[in-house]
């Protein structure tokens, strides 16, 4: 059975309607959007003191951080699934989400690389590095030695990019956060252009094992940049920081996580509103002051936050008039990208077996992203096709596997399989339409997966097929991009979306963004929510409370 646009399916992770959805009339907050994000931002607004009411169009809240049922008795992540940079963030512990239910399956290792020899050889990372290291020697001990250096000599930048990352993107903030931080290298020099340099160079110059440097590239790639990028470094570095805090998966699924947010909000007294799809936000005298909804019905507000695609919010929720300047143009020349990746959710009878003892049960190469890129040039490959216009012909694969660790997920005996892939442009040169080609896609997915665990040929019971189209389609990803737009140097930090746009204000008075389109950009993290709480709360300040930082 393949499905690539599914009706119906239950969702999973969401507070009882009864509970949510009263819309009110007037509040002091709406958030357009109940992502992560956005329900980071309502929540912190809230314990601010606000009132505040978060509209989301879809039956259920999470954005791309959502489970559903799309399979009687499966259990799917239709966005995000490993959470790691939330971990950074106080925002679990300080709105006690483990009070609405929220409960983590670590994921140790992490991630690991099954060498693609057949030998049954699997690198694995783990939390701890010494039992990184270990790994890593079995496969190279010199690259265990470079890697444990690797990792002591980015930390510092580690550290400092991610408070970044919780603070306003102020080039200020920037320069003391991460230019400030001890440098890679001996000499201010060579560290600069170890940072500015791309990682696939970075990774060459560093590690001597092509296994080593392939598995690390392919996690560096998760982030959409190729290998060859100038200033994508950091993308192979910042994993520094899971050394610290872990991976994790949220026992029920990544839906959990926004289900313990709405719910910590209505307990708060803040709203959410589901199938409450945003058709205009109000704009008077050059000012935000609510939004219309799809029924027609109005709500007013001192402050509005569309923590939804800055692209959607300039050229559907405004109109052209309440635009100011050259704004709107400027929007549409951000770079939103042609999409980049593609995801196949699978059902089966068995997990892959990578020669590693497992025989298709569990093992510990299980609970971390299975890392399926059997070389650098495998990787480079991948992306000259998506490059030229057309879908990898040979795509890496990120295997996920949460069943052995959370028992939740599947029947009995049974497992979910999660594939994301890269790279698949959203406009193929050829003209083809998705929609058309979706089962060619999924088939070559499954095919990198067979050559690494030839037991799992025929043990596919379902699958659900995620194409750049279906990934637009389902959660107002624009042309599939999951990070929104390019997470490229000159689209991050303070040109994040736009100068004018990157410290979450707009030239629109009382608008505000929030979500993957703002920095820090994409994945599971809330750094934007939280960011943009603060500047809705500071523009909120009465008298002499707004000359207070």
């Amino acid at each position: 059975m393949v499905l690539f646009a599914i009706t119906g399916c239950r969702n999973i992770g969401f507070v009882g309607a009864g509970e949510m959805n009263v819309v009110p009339s007037s509040v002091d907050v709406v958030v357009i959007g109940g992502g992560h994000n956005g329900l980071v931002c309502a929540n912190y607004l809230r314990r601010a003191g606000h009132t505040v009411a978060v509209l989301e169009r879809r039956p259920v809240v999470g954005g791309a951080v959502c489970t559903e049922e799309i399979f009687p008795g499966y259990k799917y992540d239709v966005g995000s699934s490993v959470h790691i940079m939330v971990h950074q963030t106080r925002i679990v512990e300080e709105l006690n989400l483990a009070a609405h239910g929220l409960v983590y399956c670590p994921m140790d290792p992490w991630a690991t690389y099954p060498l693609p020899d057949g030998s049954g050889r699997v690198i694995c990372f783990h939390k701890s590095i010494e039992e990184t290291c270990a790994s890593i020697a079995e496969v190279s001990p010199e690259d265990a030695v470079a890697y444990r250096k690797f990792i002591a000599a980015w930390t510092p930048i580690a550290h400092g990019t991610f408070k970044a990352f919780l603070a306003p993107p102020t080039m200020m903030n920037l320069g003391r956060h991460v230019m400030m931080a001890k440098g890679p290298a001996q000499g201010t020099e060579e560290s600069l252009r170890q940072t500015f340099t791309s990682y696939g160079r970075l990774l060459a110059e560093t590690f001597t094992s092509p296994h080593v440097r392939a598995g690390l590239a392919w996690l560096a790639a998760q982030s959409g940049p190729p290998p060859t990028e100038m200033s994508s470094a950091p993308f192979a570095t910042w994993h520094a920081v899971i050394h610290e805090t872990g991976a994790a998966h949220p026992k029920g699924g990544s839906g959990m996580l926004t289900k313990a947010l709405a719910g910590a909000l209505t307990a708060a007294g803040g709203h959410v509103c589901l199938d409450a799809p945003v058709e205009r936000i109000l704009v008077e005298d050059g000012k935000a002051v609510g939004v219309v909804l799809g029924g027609g019905a109005t709500i007013r507000a001192n402050a509005v936050v569309a923590a939804c695609h800055v692209v959607t919010t300039f050229t559907k929720l405004l109109r052209p008039d309440d635009v100011p300047g050259d704004l709107l143009k400027r929007v549409g020349n951000i770079n939103v990208g042609n999409g980049f990746g593609a995801t196949v959710r699978c059902a089966s009878s068995e997990l892959p077996d990578y020669g590693d003892g497992g025989h298709g049960a569990a093992t510990k190469t299980h609970h971390g992203m299975q890392l399926l890129c059997p070389s650098e040039q495998f990787l480079a490959d991948s992306y000259a096709d998506y490059f030229a216009g057309m879908p990898s012909v040979k795509p890496p694969v990120l295997a996920m596997t949460f069943s052995p660790i959370d028992d939740t997920l599947a029947p009995p005996g049974q497992h979910v399989l999660s594939l994301w892939s890269q790279y698949f442009p959203y406009k193929r040169r050829d003209g083809r339409q998705w929609d058309d080609c979706a089962d060619e896609m999924a088939d070559s997915v499954l095919e990198t997966l067979y050559s690494y665990a030839p037991n799992l040929r025929g043990k596919i019971t379902n699958r659900y097929i995620q194409t750049p189209l279906e990934i637009e389609r389902r959660i107002g990803l624009i042309q599939g991009n999951v990070m929104h737009v390019e997470m490229s140097f000159d689209q991050m930090f303070a040109f994040r979306p736009l100068p004018e746009l990157a410290n979450y204000g707009t030239p629109i008075s009382g608008l505000f963004l929030c979500g993957a389109s703002t920095h820090p950009g994409g994945g599971v993290f809330g750094a934007s929510g939280l960011n943009a709480a603060g500047a809705v709360a500071h523009s909120l300040r009465k008298g002499w409370r707004r000359l207070l930082p």
